[in-house]
């Protein structure tokens, strides 16, 4: 996102309309997805590898977990995206974008269960992303930015995927064998990846322009408080991470850093008359003062702070003639937005548990949507989130993704 329409908009500022092709401006905040198809859709998935306790036990790399891939795939074509497995065994689902040089935009989350798990963790998340995808493609909406499902391998014993995908994955890992005596390499092949080119799967900093993961709270705070959404503003897990660079956040958040060089002139401060002169640092001072301005007026949490001012020559006797600052922009309201458009209850929350969304998060802006588990119930057959929670969770996925491609 360019700085100046930072400061000129939020994430609070989607009044801007998408273009079908044909048609003038489509409102495209109206919008909703089909819930009777992305509930058909957790119901057909639950299938594979379901269990006697009415759950699924569809683990990483087993004949279940491969069958369900198979599934989600079909599913991500018929939405109109171009599907391929990348080296990791990561399920890639790529809608291409009208503008160049776009980054992508993110969105999934994963199918593998525990054993003996239920029918919701990771896959309201990927069953949504597809949704998303279709009601796109029915609409015939033209994106922006690259829009991009995944449906991240093998979450639930290590987050291998998204690690994998943003080049943490040491070789030791790979070649180790695992409790069932076979290599993760062998097992990433098993699925149609290729551990000889994980080089090829990272992503570096900077090179996607969001993530968006919608899950399941497993935890009771939403279903007992009879609220209908969570917005995550932390992970549980992520600690050990730089959190200056890689935000933990209510909604998404986007940590913009700006490097700026303001040049005058140096002079004598004693000799020179003050209407002949050119001050850097004066100048400086304006822009700090307009950098907090400017975000106070705008609605939403973002925060703006100029942190470091480096004067020169630096002297009490000489007028600056440079001077270097750093400019530092967070966004962190586009979920939030989405939620308050379709008129949501709603909290900010942490997660308990670990996400893909914590690896995604140091590559990028990242964000993730809660809905209720009932009960608080996860990782069991007992693991229930309602047919209407999950619509209203991929519909606030849907206005958040618009939201995110037309800023």
């Amino acid at each position: 996102m360019r700085r100046r329409d930072f400061l000129r908009t939020t994430a609070a500022a989607v009044s801007a309309v998408a273009l079908r092709p044909g048609t003038g401006p489509v409102d495209w905040k109206d919008w909703r997805v089909t819930g009777d198809r992305v509930n058909q859709h957790l119901t057909d998935l639950s299938r594979f590898g379901a269990n006697p306790q009415g759950g699924v036990s569809r683990v990483a790399f087993t004949d279940a977990d491969i069958a369900g891939r198979r599934f989600a795939m079909d599913l991500m074509r018929q939405a109109g995206l171009a599907v391929h497995i990348d080296p990791v065994g990561n399920i890639i689902g790529e809608r291409a974008s009208s503008a160049r040089n776009a980054l992508p935009i993110l969105f999934g989350s994963h199918i593998d269960s525990v054993p003996e798990g239920g029918n919701y963790d990771g896959d309201v998340g990927s069953m949504s992303a597809i949704e998303v995808a279709q009601t796109l493609a029915e609409r015939a909406y033209r994106n922006r930015h690259p829009l991009t499902v995944v449906i991240w391998c093998d979450e639930e014993s290590g987050l291998t995927g998204s690690r994998g995908f943003i080049g943490d994955l040491p070789p030791a890992e790979l070649t180790s064998p695992g409790r069932d005596g076979v290599p993760l390499a062998d097992k990433i092949r098993r699925i149609g990846g290729d551990p000889d080119r994980l080089a090829d799967a990272r992503h570096a900093p900077g090179s996607i322009a969001a993530y968006v993961e919608l899950h399941i709270e497993q935890g009771a705070i939403l279903d007992e408080r009879g609220l209908e959404i969570g917005i995550v503003e932390g992970i549980v897990g992520i600690h050990h991470y730089d959190v200056t660079k890689i935000g933990i956040v209510e909604g998404i958040v986007g940590i913009h850093h700006y490097d700026v060089t303001i040049h005058g002139f140096a002079n004598h401060a004693g000799t020179t008359p003050m209407d002949r002169r050119r001050n850097a640092l004066l100048a400086a001072a304006e822009l700090t003062l307009a950098v907090d301005r400017i975000v106070r007026s705008v609605p939403g949490r973002q925060v703006g702070t100029v942190g470091r001012l480096l004067v020169h020559p630096g002297a009490p006797n000489v007028i600056p003639g440079q001077v270097d600052l750093t400019v530092e922009l967070r966004i962190r309201a586009v979920i939030a937005d989405a939620v308050a458009g379709l008129n949501l209850t709603n909290q900010l929350m942490p997660s308990g548990a670990g996400h893909d969304a914590q690896d995604l998060a140091r590559i990028g802006p990242m964000g993730m949507i809660f809905v209720p588990s009932v009960k608080g119930i996860s990782h069991s057959p007992l693991e229930l989130t309602r047919p209407q929670d999950v619509t209203n969770g991929a519909n606030v996925l849907l206005q958040t993704v618009l939201r995110l491609d037309q800023t």
